[in-house]
């Protein structure tokens, strides 16, 4: 579908890597194809996992291609941001297993793509962060909505409102991530648990998944205001001066408008 996403199948498991270097970035093409992707790994009925890793070994993912809202266009930034949540709600909603193999950076985008996975694994050197309040944005792919159903409302504030970056053992002691693991076995040990995934009925772990995800009464309310409210930040004198600051690499000059 995307030079920009590989994709090999391994027995029961399909392994995705996201490949647009030298950050792993997301853009439209890429967020179109995942979601083209999970749904044909769902018509599949011989794959039960998916693993998730970056190529390279620097970043899993550096999150969104910022120059996409350099314009400061607001009917493109609804676009984007619409391909953000059908591709990253799509992969929450794969039938079978996700794991993300966290194998360098995860920022914004980037990290929330790994939180719509079911399972996190991260290598010891990485570090993951929501940044957007640092360019005059906001995560608007699920960070302020998963992260909370994982960490604890001041650490989701201490990330989001605060900008802090966490190591991966830091996000494994609050729960983000689920296991940490040496350099360069990420994808090694998601592969392993995958293979635990195959010995369980596919149709059994389906099932299961969904009534586990069911329970998240308020998520889909909860995404559709945080795409609304990204939107709204385009009427904003500081998105302009936020995304052009990050793109001239420069510090942004804030007006509170």
């Amino acid at each position: 579908m995307s030079e920009k996403l590989l994709v090999e199948l391994v027995e029961h498991t399909a392994v995705v890597t996201i490949n647009n270097p030298p950050a792993n970035t997301w853009d439209r093409e890429s967020l179109a194809a995942l979601k083209l992707l999970v749904e044909e790994l769902n018509a599949n009925s011989e794959v039960y996992s998916l693993v998730l890793t970056g190529s390279g070994d620097k970043f899993f993912s550096a999150g969104a291609d910022l120059n996409m809202f350099a314009d400061g266009d607001k009917g493109n930034a609804r676009e984007i941001s619409s391909l953000f949540g059908q591709a990253f709600e799509a992969l929450s909603c794969f039938r079978g297993v996700s794991i993300a193999a966290m194998n360098g950076y995860a920022m914004g985008g980037g990290l929330e793509c790994a939180l719509a996975c079911d399972i996190r694994i991260a290598e010891a050197q990485i570090s993951i962060a929501l940044p957007e309040a640092k360019v005059g944005l906001l995560p608007c792919a699920g960070g302020t909505q998963r992260l909370l159903s994982l960490a604890g409302e001041g650490w989701v504030k201490r990330m989001i409102l605060c900008g802090e970056r966490l190591t991966a053992e830091q996000a494994h002691t609050v729960g983000i991530i689920e296991e940490v693991v040496d350099r360069g076995v990420a994808k090694a040990a998601a592969m392993a648990m995958a293979k635990k995934v195959a010995q369980q009925s596919p149709s059994s772990v389906a099932a299961c998944k969904s009534l586990i995800q069911e329970s998240r009464t308020e998520l889909e309310k909860g995404l559709l205001r945080e795409r609304e409210l990204f939107i709204d930040l385009f009427d904003t004198a500081d998105q302009s001066e936020g995304v052009s600051a990050f793109l001239e690499k420069r510090s942004p000059e804030w007006k509170n408008a």
